[in-house]
């Protein structure tokens, strides 16, 4: 692909995205201390159980056939 077209895309990208990202930023602003903690600590389980997965996957592919 040529790097014009790579870049027009991104442009276009980039301002479809934008107000997105600005109002997501905006509610994340809005929230409590105790509400944005509850979403961290979402996401830390999220990664971790994320984690896990990833690595009983790996384990089945590494394990012969029996």
């Amino acid at each position: 692909m040529p790097a014009p077209m790579a870049a027009a895309r991104a442009a276009r990208a980039a301002r479809r995205l934008a107000p997105l990202a600005m109002e997501a930023y905006r509610r994340w602003e809005r929230l409590t201390p105790a509400e944005k903690e509850r979403y961290r600590q979402r996401v830390r389980e999220y990664g971790e159980r994320a984690r896990f997965t990833l690595e009983r996957a790996q384990e089945r592919r590494r394990r012969p056939p029996p």
